[in-house]
């Protein structure tokens, strides 16, 4: 191949571009009427308009795609992830041009696409399956008959769903019901279809997939596994790979099935066959059940890069191109660990609502031979609403898990990000919380150990008179330079003795510094450090060395207030003079205003539906309204009895963060 199309945006576009250019091949980027600025954009050497923002107006138009790789000249098409990925009518529009697809046969694709042919499919040639009725659901009441027979809890299941779209889980019949609605109409949006089945669902599982790899030529290997297990409303949030559960007898197990069902539909290029295990039983032949086969690639194709050394890419195109793969399966390497975490447009302390905005500072961790961010946004690039929120891939590879998990943690806390919401806070709260130290992961570990969804961590006992010694090196640092340049002027000399109260809320902590810098020995509270860091003002960014532990504290300052961000934590510090602090003692605390008469957009969106009216009486838990962003509808509820007195907008109006829906009667 000499030239190929990328019909992607986004990371997914620039990280095959970086590939093909490697490759000696010419790349072309497609982009919407939202991604006339975006970095896969200028990263190709051709760029064309597709069409409107909205994915159906540009990035899922077949004819329209396939007339500009005929009108550019290219041999093939790589399609990412997500969008035409996998869609046969795709693979065969381009296969009647001419035109190679990299990826898997349209009938694969199909076999493979639906998830009720492919759970048939997969049942025949051998593999472990979920119980289940591979029946398309038919209405709400059907549902539940299903749902019935097999015993709940089920999980409602889009055929031609993914990404944890068109998926609902129902403990009872009332779940069950509006489960189904909600899904297939999220099916329907997302997808273009709204067939549904149901499944048992399998409680606290693990989530561990195989990556495939085949060729045209009759060879099909295995890449080992990942595992997926930290998700949240069925979307991965932390990847990793090998499994810290699966050992070597069931790793085989599980790689031979997955090829045994590639090989039953034909398959070339790479795919992803999941699995869930039952993390309570020990692992082993007979404990891991089909759950589907993803014929493409996977957002989390870096972790199995990291521990194979493969370009995966790479391989899909000389797969493409007739090559046969140039290794077998004995020759597949597994080298150390390495750990994804996704970096989202979505605000945490929201109950993860999508964040739109523009991107007002961007800087990545610093990579190397252990550290990769695959990104397809820059400073000033805009997040709007209509594609996925994911800004970036943060992934590290070390030697072994703890390693790699401390190489994240590491990279996280330099990770810097302003001007959207983003998930950084709740990311390095994870891959800190004891029991993902421990390896010991669910599905349910989000929902289990952030029940009440995520909040700001203060440090604890221990970690706060770090914050306070690093907000004070900054203010300390402050003060010097502004010392400095106050001596230049006649009469106005100062002096700066190193003095410091701290105060997080009502608590407070004296720091003194020894050093008119900040460097070397400290006093907090009473307590010896010692201490180093190449803070200068404006910096986002602080690097200290305290007692010898190095570390990356992300700031955000406003006079002598500042926010510290480190390991998840967050801490609000303000700083002052000692002579100053019986002021601080003095200020009353604010408090916020009551919005509790509206219910407002908690996120810039399409309001769906409306299921109220003025006059309309209220409880406590019932629907009001549902926001669509994203790709994902989110439900309105009430929060307390009422009645409606207003109503401010209606189904179809474009909504923006907090912009009142409903107003109740006091």
């Amino acid at each position: 191949m000499r030239k190929i199309l990328i019909a992607n945006r986004g990371e997914i576009a620039c990280r095959a571009m970086r590939t093909a250019g490697r490759m000696g091949i010419a790349t072309v980027a497609i982009y919407s009427e939202a991604d006339r600025d975006a970095l896969h954009v200028a990263l190709a050497d051709e760029a064309f308009f597709v069409g409107g923002a909205s994915p159906a107006q540009s990035y899922l138009d077949i004819g329209r795609i396939v007339e500009l790789c005929a009108q550019c000249g290219a041999d093939g098409v790589y399609p990412g992830y997500g969008f035409l990925s996998e869609n046969g009518d795709f693979a065969d529009a381009l296969e009647a041009r001419g035109i190679a697809f990299i990826g898997p046969s349209a009938a694969a694709i199909r076999a493979m696409g639906d998830k009720i042919t492919s759970r048939d499919t997969a049942q025949r040639a051998g593999v472990n399956v979920i119980p289940g009725c591979s029946d398309p659901i038919r209405d709400a009441d059907h549902a539940v008959q299903l749902a019935s027979g097999l015993g709940y809890p089920v999980m409602l299941k889009a055929s031609k769903g993914g990404g944890g779209k068109g998926m609902r889980v129902a403990w009872n019949e009332d779940q069950c019901r509006d489960g189904f609605e909600r899904a297939r109409s999220e099916a329907l949006s997302s997808f273009g279809d709204d067939v549904m089945f149901v499944e048992k669902y399998i409680d606290r599982p693990r989530h561990v997939e195989i990556q495939v790899l085949a060729d045209r030529h009759g060879n099909c290997l295995y890449l080992h596994e990942r595992e997926c297990s930290v998700q949240r409303r069925h979307q991965k949030v932390i990847e990793e790979a090998p499994s810290a559960f699966i050992d070597a007898p069931t790793r085989k197990a599980m790689g031979e099935q997955a090829v045994a069902l590639a090989r039953a539909v034909g398959y070339y290029s790479a795919g992803t066959v999941e699995f869930i295990v039952d993390g309570e039983r020990p692992p082993g032949p007979d404990n891991f059940y089909f759950l589907e086969m993803n014929t493409r690639l996977q957002v989390e194709h870096p972790v199995t890069e990291f521990i194979t050394g493969l370009d995966l890419i790479e391989l899909m195109i000389r797969v493409a191109d007739g090559e046969a793969l140039p290794l077998t399966q004995e020759r597949v390497p597994l080298h150390g660990w390495a750990i994804e975490a996704r970096v989202y447009a979505e605000d945490p302390y929201r109950g993860f609502l999508p964040s739109t905005g523009r991107l007002s500072a961007y800087r990545p961790a610093s990579c190397g031979a252990h550290v990769r961010v695959d990104s397809g946004v820059g400073e000033g690039s805009e997040i709007g609403m209509f594609y996925d929120p994911m800004i970036a891939k943060l992934v590290a590879w070390d030697e072994d898990r703890e390693k790699a998990r401390a190489r994240l943690c590491a990279a996280l806390d330099e990770f810097h990000i302003q001007g959207v919401g983003n998930n950084l806070p709740f990311l390095a709260s994870v891959v800190n919380n004891p029991r993902f130290i421990e390896a010991r992961l669910s599905t349910a570990f989000i929902e289990e150990e952030y029940p009440h969804g995520f909040s700001r961590q203060p440090p604890d006992g221990e970690e706060l008179p770090r914050f306070a010694l690093v907000a004070a090196l900054i203010h300390h640092r402050r003060a010097a330079r502004a010392a400095r340049i106050s001596d230049t002027l006649p009469g106005h000399a100062r002096a700066v003795d190193g003095r410091w109260v701290v105060f997080s809320g009502r608590d407070e902590l004296e720091v003194e510094f020894a050093d008119a810098v900040g460097a070397g020995e400290a006093r907090v509270g009473g307590r010896a450090l010692d201490i180093d860091g190449d803070w200068s003002p404006g910096q986002p960014l602080a690097r200290v060395v305290i007692d010898g532990r190095a570390d990356a504290f992300r700031v955000e300052r406003d006079g002598n207030r500042y926010v510290l961000m480190n390991g998840g934590r967050e801490a609000v510090l303000s700083v002052c003079a000692p002579r100053e602090a019986r002021y601080f003692r003095l200020m009353p605390e604010k408090s916020g205003a009551d919005a509790s008469r509206f219910l407002a957009s908690p996120m810039p969106g399409l309001l769906v539906s409306l299921a109220v009216a003025e006059g309309d009486p209220v409880k406590a838990g019932m629907e009001i309204a549902v926001v669509e962003a994203m790709k994902m509808e989110n439900t309105l509820r009430a929060d307390r009895d009422g009645v409606v007195e207003k109503v401010h907008a209606a189904p179809g109006d474009a909504l923006e963060l907090d912009q009142p829906i409903v107003e109740f009667s006091t």
